[in-house]
């Protein structure tokens, strides 16, 4: 049974980060706008997982340049991100994909002291 609820749980975060490269990541690699600097750029402004997640919440539910973390000569170049019609429980878990995914904590090495 514990294997049965592992399996099933592997399953789900494939079918999430799949979701994740669909809605979110492939638009980015398409336009050539790299996502681990829009991450940064959030880090920098919010600080906390929390206040990027709902910063980023609020962009991707009203897409425009004065909700945008971007300066407004980026939009000169790039359109603003088409409305996504999906649900808010599954946008708010795509965020934290893609927050998890960028996170510059992940890519610290801390060593261990003895």
């Amino acid at each position: 049974m514990r294997y049965l609820t592992i399996l099933i749980l592997i399953n789900i975060n494939i079918f999430a980060f799949d979701d994740l490269q669909q809605n979110c990541i492939h638009c980015h690699q398409v336009q050539k706008i790299p996502s681990d600097m829009i991450y940064r750029k959030y880090l920098l402004k919010y600080s906390t997982k929390q206040n990027i997640s709902k910063a980023m919440y609020n962009y991707i539910k009203s897409p425009s340049p004065q909700t945008s973390i971007m300066p407004k000569p980026f939009f000169s170049k790039f359109p603003v991100k088409p409305l996504l019609n999906i649900e808010d429980s599954e946008l708010k878990e795509l965020i934290e994909l893609y927050i998890d995914r960028y996170d510059v904590k992940r890519k610290l090495i801390l060593s261990q002291e003895d």
